[in-house]
């Protein structure tokens, strides 16, 4: 793994809305050879989580707009697997006052293949068991997948 931190491969700002109006942050992706490094930095979780944990999806949608993120979409799922399989299901954030960092790796896409979608944050933890999308709450926070 060869990794410029310096220029990922694409990038999400990520902000929030009604639910969590001071949630802010970045989700970066790097591409390497095999798989795509997942970077989420995020502040603004709203404290009051009765676990501390916040589900991290990518979504097929194309846009943020709408009300409570609606243009987002369902997850990102090109092979229709069931969840927790679907492409875009990253593991949870865990919120440490208020913020969170995330590094994980993944084969299930690749960055030239959600450039154009949207990361999402949920009000809650994803359970990994309820389908479609693992009952993981509202949206609370969302950004555009960029190509950097």
């Amino acid at each position: 793994m060869n990794y410029n931190f310096k220029n990922p491969n694409a990038v999400a700002v990520i902000y929030g809305e009604k639910e969590a109006p001071c949630l802010s942050g970045e989700v970066r992706f790097y591409q390497d050879a095999c798989s795509v490094l997942v970077v989420a930095d995020v502040y603004g979780l709203p404290k009051e989580s009765k676990t501390g944990f916040f589900a991290l999806h990518i979504h097929e949608g194309k846009s943020c707009s709408g009300k409570e993120f609606s243009q987002t979409g369902s997850h990102y799922n090109p092979k229709y697997s069931t969840h927790p399989k679907h492409a875009g299901d990253l593991p949870p954030l865990l919120s440490c006052d208020g913020c969170a960092y995330l590094a994980v790796r993944t084969d299930r896409f690749c960055v030239r293949d959600i450039i154009g979608r949207t990361v999402v944050i949920h009000s809650g933890q994803d359970d990994f068991t309820t389908q479609p999308a693992g009952n993981a709450g509202v949206k609370i926070g969302c950004g555009e997948i960029c190509a950097r």
